[in-house]
């Protein structure tokens, strides 16, 4: 009696047509509270050399300069203190605005974070920034998202560096409008040499984003890199943070609010000025506009702190060589005004920084509410 034939096993179905699934992205190379660590950064030679240069610097200026600059501290100190109060508060009202356009940025990107945690990060990152170089605050603002959600840390990154793109931008050209407003188009010499290199700038910045946007991963692939495949995972996240971040619907909020941002730097400066009271300084809001804007700008320098040194010689230059302010008067300005935007972050940013539970990766980002993604 024969036995039982087994039956033939079932073909594999087919797979179906279209394009291979894509393999798993690897994780990206972590970045460690070491390597950002705030204590670590402060004890490298060149944090501390970072620092100590440009404060010699200001000591040697002031000693060249004591029979001028000796007026300084009363100046200050006869400052109208509502008028002081008001120049605070607008400065510090523009961080809740980055806060809400950070987090319109990483919404394009597919993400959410809401605007308050956007903007306690934003203020973390800054105080980092005011007592370390080299914008190390930027590489912090990624990483605290990072520790505290699962946002890709290159793609984040990628915000923070289209966000830093709009910022030049909206500088530059609302610096140039406000330098033209305030001489009336019959710019000084000095003055054409910003506008020169604002417009400079404004080209190598197009440039950069066109070249990143057609050649960047190309020029990435044919190159003899190690780790080619990471290296290319990696550029792709970030390049998905610079363009993706910005689209054509929220491209106009997005530019609403970097001038709205722009406008509390340069009323800061306009309510100091009004508060000293100067009766020999008649500046003006373009005025104001323009020196702030030229302050903001060299705060790009990445050779001190928050630009220790480089921007209040830019300030009180341009006060006392274009605006003909003396000297004493030019460097009260730039110095309650550096007090507010610099020395107040140091402090209220520090308390922050211990009281927040985001440094320590416990201030959890919460998850997109219901249908968040489908109204952008």
């Amino acid at each position: 009696m024969s036995e039982p034939r087994t039956p033939d096993p079932a073909p594999a179905p087919e797979p179906p047509p279209g394009p291979p699934p894509a393999a798993p992205t690897r994780p990206e190379r972590e970045v460690t509270a070491e390597q950002v660590s705030l204590g670590r950064r402060l004890r490298q030679p060149r944090t501390i050399i970072s620092i100590a240069v440009p404060f010699a610097i200001i000591v040697a200026f002031v000693g060249l300069n004591w029979n001028q600059l000796q007026r300084v501290p009363e100046l200050i100190l006869a400052a109208n203190p509502l008028l002081v109060l008001a120049a605070f508060v607008i400065y510090y009202l523009g961080f809740p605005l980055r806060g809400y356009r950070w987090a319109l940025l990483l919404r394009g990107t597919g993400f959410y974070c809401p605007t308050k945690d956007a903007t306690e990060i934003i203020f973390l990152s800054w105080l980092v920034n005011c007592v370390v170089p080299a914008k190390l605050g930027d590489l912090y603002r990624a990483y605290l998202l990072k520790i505290n959600s699962d946002a890709s840390l290159s793609r984040t990154f990628g915000t923070v560096f289209i966000e830093r793109i709009l910022d030049l931008f909206a500088i530059v050209i609302m610096g140039l409008a406000a330098g033209y407003w305030s001489f009336r188009g019959n710019l000084p010499p000095e003055i054409q040499v910003v506008v020169g290199i604002g417009v400079g700038v404004m080209v190598v910045l197009a440039l950069g984003l066109l070249f990143l946007r057609r050649v960047g991963a190309r020029l990435l692939a044919i190159l003899p890199l190690p780790r080619k495949q990471t290296i290319l995972e990696l550029y792709e996240r970030f390049e998905e943070g610079v363009f993706g971040a910005i689209g054509w619907r929220a491209l106009p909020r997005l530019l609403v609010l970097t001038g709205l941002i722009w406008m509390t730097e340069s009323l800061r400066l306009w309510f100091v000025v009004q508060a000293l009271g100067f009766p020999d300084v008649s500046l003006g809001i373009s005025g104001a506009v323009f020196v702030a804007l030229i302050g903001s700008l060299l705060t790009a320098v990445p050779l001190s702190p928050a630009g220790l040194g480089i921007v209040e010689a830019g300030i009180i230059g341009v006060l006392t060589l274009v605006y003909n302010v003396p000297l004493a008067e030019a460097t009260a300005i730039a110095l309650l005004d550096r007090v507010i935007s610099v020395f107040s972050v140091i402090i209220f940013g520090s308390i922050a920084y211990v009281l927040s539970p985001k440094p320590r990766g416990e201030g959890r980002i919460p998850p997109a509410p219901e249908g968040y993604f489908a109204t952008a």
